[in-house]
């Protein structure tokens, strides 16, 4: 091979990989074009997102309000089922001494 193939040989390749390398940009511009119908879904997904955030915080605030009444409400009752207990251990004793006091 002399010098003038060489040269031939060594132009043809870069010239293939001139064309492929456009080729493949093109490829790529074609399959990520981002147009206008598409910037339409995007911006529209964007507004339903920051909608279901809003949407997720209102709910989280109404899930503490409601976990803070039950929970005032399990303290209630709570309460309320200590002192009837009380009551109740009251009254058996009463009649526990009643009883002692009738039978003699």
């Amino acid at each position: 091979m002399n010098r003038d193939e060489l040269i031939g040989v060594i132009a043809m390749a870069l010239f293939g990989a001139f064309i492929l390398g456009w080729m493949l940009r093109w490829a790529y511009g074609g399959l990520n074009r981002i147009n206008a119908s598409n910037m339409g879904e995007i911006d529209d997904l964007a507004n339903r997102l920051y909608e279901m955030e809003q949407a997720k915080d209102v709910a989280e605030g109404r899930l503490k309000e409601v976990e803070w009444e039950l929970s005032n409400k399990v303290s209630q009752a709570e309460a309320e089922l200590a002192a009837a207990m009380e009551g109740l251990g009251a009254a058996r004793r009463e009649c526990e001494d009643l009883r002692a006091q009738l039978d003699q």
